[in-house]
């Protein structure tokens, strides 16, 4: 596929596959007759999984490491795994870190629906206690 279909389909632009495959993330493409980037669909699973890596905040420069790993070959599945694991780590103490921030969140929220049906029902009783004192007034006059 030509890289405008795999921009397409990948989600990435053109512009940063390029980028990709000069860093190192991504393999150089095979070329067709007239010198235009040839890629293999199977290059969309590789992309599929930096992009869950990129999203889950590893940084670029172990995203190298371990393509290069990757390229290397086989021997290299036991370094790549603990890479993955201490990145797996990573993610699980900032998904804590989050879910303990959205409990605070949840918390804020709920601080200010209870302010909000006590205002309301405070201003419902104002009100009528108002109406009941004007009453009250007139009644005596």
């Amino acid at each position: 596929m030509k890289i405008g279909e795999l921009a397409k389909r990948s989600g990435l632009t053109a512009h940063t596959i390029r980028y990709y495959e000069r860093i190192g993330l991504l393999p150089f493409a095979d070329r067709d007759a007239g010198g235009r980037r040839d890629y293999d669909a199977s290059i969309l699973v590789w992309i599929d999984f930096l992009d869950r890596l990129k999203t889950t905040g590893m940084p670029i420069r172990e995203m190298l490491r371990y393509a290069a790993l990757r390229e290397e070959g086989e021997h290299t599945g036991p370094e790549r795994r603990r890479i993955l694991e201490a990145h797996r780590e990573q993610v699980r103490a900032h998904m804590a870190d989050l879910q303990a921030c959205l409990l605070v969140l949840d918390t804020k929220i709920d601080t200010y629906v209870e302010a909000e049906k006590g205002t309301h029902f405070h201003d419902d009783t104002k009100h009528s206690l108002a109406g009941k004192q004007v009453g009250a007034r007139a009644a005596r006059s």
